[in-house]
């Protein structure tokens, strides 16, 4: 029963986001989270590294409006095994650089208390660094 309850939370908290409501996105998060997006990424993209705390997120998510439009954000997959919700599927945007990312992803969040202790994101790193490279001189 955990992993089907874990599944709804992670599942009401990607429907949060595909709204573009951070603030509710945020109440499924402990806060205490560990949240580490795009694993691989350069340090030239804005979203790239570790955060940690509720307000190291917010900024993300503000770095993340500043610097992606999402034309697509699609999560096809959800496998929960005991703390662990797993989602996979594709999102396609244009950085602020004019820039077109696309990529498939895994996203890993784990859950206490009914909280998103941790989130991990694995895509196409070399596709989001591209996407940032103009900014960057590269």
């Amino acid at each position: 029963m955990q992993e089907a309850e874990n599944t709804r939370l992670v599942q009401e908290g990607f429907a949060a986001f595909g709204r573009g409501d951070i603030e509710t996105l945020l109440g499924y998060y402990a806060d205490d989270i560990v949240f580490h997006p795009a694993y691989g990424t350069a340090s030239y993209v804005p979203t790239s590294g570790v955060r940690t705390g509720k307000p190291a997120v917010v900024e993300f998510f503000k770095t993340l409006a500043e610097t992606v439009t999402f034309s697509s954000f699609e999560v096809e997959e959800f496998i929960a095994t005991g703390d662990k919700v797993v989602a996979f599927g594709h999102y396609a945007g244009t950085t602020s650089v004019g820039k077109t990312i696309e990529t498939d992803f895994a996203m890993v969040t784990t859950l206490k208390d009914g909280k998103i202790t941790h989130f991990k994101e694995f895509c196409d790193s070399a596709a989001i660094n591209a996407g940032f490279a103009v900014a960057a001189g590269v």
